[in-house]
């Protein structure tokens, strides 16, 4: 029933009302009124409602951005220092301070620690770091953000202890370049151990320049040509070094090995 009918029928009741003396037609009508006015009543919520509905529709849909994550990018640039209850490390990221608290997460175990950075213009970057040196205490540790850095904190779980490397991985590399010496015995005697392998080493020469003088003067014996030209070559440098007794007995045998050769004796 139409708004405008049920106004005219409740307009009536109240005329009937008026003029009526009866009690029970009075409570009838009275009751008639009741229910007339509860059913306009909810006919204006109903039309109230299509219309706030109409209104809503007419509105134009909220264009929500889209979060943008980006490619992700693995970093492992950080320096690290420490103190007597942390293990420090700094990660440097330009603009890290601007981006929203919750995109920087760290999560921490007794050995290791992983850093993300969520859309930071554009991108997300993590940084994972395993095999800590040392325990670490998982609730103690935190980090801050500070201008274009993230710190790390690791509190250390055994305090006023010195870390010489950040991972196990670090101090074995380390280690496998240092010279191998028995610690368990004198110490001097890795020193020792070095002196010793330079005085077993044969000096020839004095200076580089007479080890190369020294090679100039030696016989180039070439295989290829008459062998006995190396012998003679042999004889020759006899000759020029020895002393006059040494001439001497050469040139007697020269002499003599000529006289044979004359009368056609090779023997020698």
């Amino acid at each position: 029933m139409a708004s405008e009918e049920l106004q005219k029928d409740l307009e009536e009741v109240k005329v009937l009302l008026e003029k009526g003396t009866r009690k029970r037609v009075r409570d009838a009508l009275m009751a008639e009124k009741s229910k007339i006015e509860t059913e306009i009543k909810n006919k204006m919520q109903q039309k109230s409602q299509k219309k706030a509905e109409l209104l809503d529709n007419e509105k134009p849909a909220a264009v929500v951005a889209p979060i943008t994550t980006g490619y992700k990018v693995k970093s492992s640039n950080y320096g690290w220092d420490q103190s007597d209850k942390f293990v420090k490390i700094y990660t440097t990221l330009s603009g890290v301070h601007q981006v929203p608290t919750e995109n920087v997460q760290v999560h921490f175990t007794e050995r290791s620690f992983d850093v993300l950075v969520k859309n930071l213009n554009g991108k997300s970057y993590s940084m994972i770091v395993n095999n800590l040196l040392k325990p670490i205490s998982v609730e103690g540790s935190s980090k801050k953000v500070k201008t274009d850095t993230v710190l790390i904190l690791c509190r250390k779980k055994v305090e006023n202890t010195r870390w010489d490397y950040l991972t196990q991985v670090e101090k074995e590399c380390k280690e496998k370049e240092k010279p191998s010496y028995d610690t368990e015995t004198d110490p001097s005697e890795g020193l020792m151990h070095v002196l010793k392998k330079v005085e077993n080493t044969r000096w020839d020469y004095l200076t580089q320049v007479e080890k190369e003088c020294k090679e100039k003067e030696k016989p180039s014996y070439d295989t290829e040509t008459d062998p006995s030209e190396g012998l003679m070559h042999v004889l020759k440098k006899i000759y020029e070094d020895g002393d006059d007794d040494m001439k001497r007995t050469i040139d007697k045998a020269w002499v003599e090995s000529r006289e044979k050769q004359s009368k056609g004796d090779t023997e020698f």
